[in-house]
């Protein structure tokens, strides 16, 4: 069977790249990475793949908003050949900065009819970066290629803008409602308060577009693809495998 080709695109500041590749090929993918100016000159290139990936960092330095400036480019530069990926059937996942694209850039919940998104992600409600370890509920995860097989996995975060918030009542609902918020967080075993790290509204922590083909989420799935990267291993041992790395299989098995 042939390998499912991913792409991982990466802009100036992008710094997760490397990880999401080693990610992807540790699940027998074939992945590549490209920078956004190379896929901009040619923008027909994508479709030789059939997932693309948006790792974290802090790409053009989020020197307007976190994932603001990547999430113009691809708008206006790439639309039309994100949405052609989309309706092929392929898969599109966004991690940290990736998800700051991806839901500025209108792919995972567009515009209305004043063209504003109707939700963002911006500063977490602390005002400081957190970078800590996180348990999330996965809800729905049928729906979610990414997510199938999913109850609860244990994964780290780092950012200074994951707080999901939607303009009004209104739009949260419409997302509640179509099933977009497949990734929440929750207490952990200690049921220790303060597991929402941001303040995001319905303790969102990951979404995905309404075909369920294109999932952004704020944690790191990459970074707890070894058991050995869980902070307690010492004292719980050692799974199979870290809880990251289902997700990465999930997409593989999905497009094979």
């Amino acid at each position: 069977m042939a390998k499912v080709s991913a792409l991982v695109l990466r802009a100036p500041g992008t710094n997760c790249d490397l990880e999401t590749v080693f990610a992807l090929e540790s699940v027998g993918a074939s992945a590549a990475r490209l920078h956004i100016n190379q896929l901009l000159a040619a923008p027909r290139q994508l479709h030789d793949y059939q997932l693309l990936v948006l790792p974290g960092g802090f790409s053009y330095g989020d020197d307007v908003a976190a994932g603001k400036v990547l999430a113009y480019r691809l708008h206006h530069q790439m639309h039309d050949e994100l949405s052609r990926f989309r309706d092929q059937g392929k898969l599109i996942l966004g991690i940290c900065n990736g998800f700051q694209a991806l839901l500025k850039a209108g792919l995972l919940i567009p515009p209305d009819h004043g063209d504003r998104i109707p939700a963002t992600l911006t500063y977490n409600i602390s005002g400081s970066f957190v970078d800590r370890w996180v348990t999330l509920r996965a809800r729905q995860p049928n729906h979610c290629p990414f997510l199938s097989g999913y109850g609860q996995l244990y994964v780290p975060i780092a950012h200074g803008e994951g707080r999901f918030i939607c303009r009004d009542e209104a739009a949260w609902q419409r997302i509640e409602r179509s099933g977009q918020c497949v990734l929440q967080y929750v207490p952990g075993r200690d049921g220790s308060e303060g597991y929402n790290p941001n303040g995001s509204q319905g303790d969102v922590a990951g979404l995905c577009d309404q075909t369920g083909r294109i999932l952004g989420l704020m944690p790191h799935p990459e970074r707890h693809l070894l058991p050995v990267q869980h902070p307690q291993w010492t004292r719980l041992g050692l799974k199979r495998y870290g809880d990251g790395l289902r997700l990465f299989q999930n997409a593989v098995h999905f497009l094979q």
